[in-house]
């Protein structure tokens, strides 16, 4: 709540790079109608994956993970969650899934985010929906399991009252409507982050808000392309933006210019993203086929069958291996070796 008290964030000077990413993200708002009627049912499998790659990414950015067939059935809520792992992802669904549904309806407060918490971990025996009762910490955990800590947060004894006045202050700003909703949206997010309310899914919960405040001001770009798989492909990002926002927030002498531009970074590569595959789609016979082409013209090195799978969940093996037979006949790949692990290369 720091960055909303006193005027702090209507003192920031805004750099000509942010104007910008606000200018070219407000443009491919204004095509999103467009992009939104064309080939309805492919785009319904856009929403799919994107729906699928949320799931993943979200959780798997918090260390928890389940294979993608799993995955898949959650997220179709086909199976029964097996484990906790399998629980907290089914949760995360179901929140995912009232927030595209209903985001219209869902008010911005202390309460929602209370709510939404208790959701993502109603299916397992870990209780969720109340504020942190320790103290806890902002850590970045590298793959040896060292961790490195990036912030301390507001106190649990602190926490219910920093959490009221953040959402106070935040819909005031919005409501006044004399600053930028991106970068208001950016704020409430980072202050989150900061205040960091809960023992656990903390950065869940920050990215399951940002998609609703998002939506709730009109930017759709995250039903079509998952903002938490670029997130999770940009976390060296993510964490160097936070921790260089995040100096002095308690003093209220912080510099959100990082942060936003990273908030805004990942936006605008959605709507990037978007655009192409609406592109793609448009132009190609076979939607899916184009979907398929546009993963592998975006991968680096080489690849295999289930490279291409983890990228385009909803569609189906035989696809991508009739596909990629097209594409060595054209000379456009080729391959080495044989069975699943087999490697394919690029040649143009």
């Amino acid at each position: 709540m720091k960055s909303f008290q006193n005027n702090y964030i209507e003192s920031i000077p805004i750099t000509h790079n942010v104007l910008q990413t606000i200018r070219l993200i407000g443009e491919y708002k204004g095509k999103q109608d467009l992009f939104k009627e064309q080939s309805p049912q492919l785009l319904e499998t856009l929403k799919q994956t994107a729906i699928i790659q949320s799931i993943e990414s979200s959780n798997r950015i918090e260390g928890i993970s389940a294979p993608l067939e799993r995955i898949k059935a959650i997220a179709s809520d086909k199976t029964t969650p097996a484990n906790r792992s399998e629980q907290e992802i089914a949760g995360y669904r179901n929140v995912l899934n009232t927030i595209h549904s209903s985001f219209e309806h869902i008010p911005v407060s202390t309460n929602i985010v209370l709510q939404f918490h208790r959701d993502i971990y109603a299916l397992s025996a870990v209780p969720g929906g109340n504020f942190k009762t320790t103290e806890n910490e902002i850590a970045e955990v590298y793959p040896d399991g060292s961790k490195v800590v990036r912030f301390k947060p507001v106190s649990a004894f602190e926490t219910p009252g920093a959490m009221e006045t953040l959402h106070t202050l935040f819909n005031s700003e919005m409501d006044k409507s004399q600053l930028e909703p991106l970068l208001i949206i950016a704020t409430y997010v980072f202050d989150f982050l900061c205040i960091h309310p809960f023992n656990d899914g903390n950065g869940r919960m920050s990215r399951l808000l940002s998609l609703l405040l998002l939506y709730k001001s009109g930017y759709e770009a995250g039903r079509f392309i998952s903002l938490e798989k670029l997130i999770e492909d940009n976390k060296e990002s993510y964490y160097d933006a936070l921790t260089k926002s995040s100096q002095n927030w308690h003093e209220g002498k912080h510099n959100l210019i990082p942060w936003w531009e990273y908030f805004l970074g990942i936006l605008l590569k959605a709507y990037k993203d978007f655009e192409g595959r609406v592109g793609l789609i448009s132009s190609a016979r076979g939607g899916k086929s184009a979907i398929i082409l546009d993963v592998i013209r975006n991968l680096k090195g080489d690849f295999t069958v289930h490279d291409l799978l983890d990228k385009c969940p909803t569609i189906k093996i035989d696809l991508i291996r009739k596909l990629l037979q097209k594409e060595k006949e054209k000379g456009n790949v080729d391959c080495s070796g044989r069975g699943p692990d087999a490697k394919w290369h690029k040649l143009r």
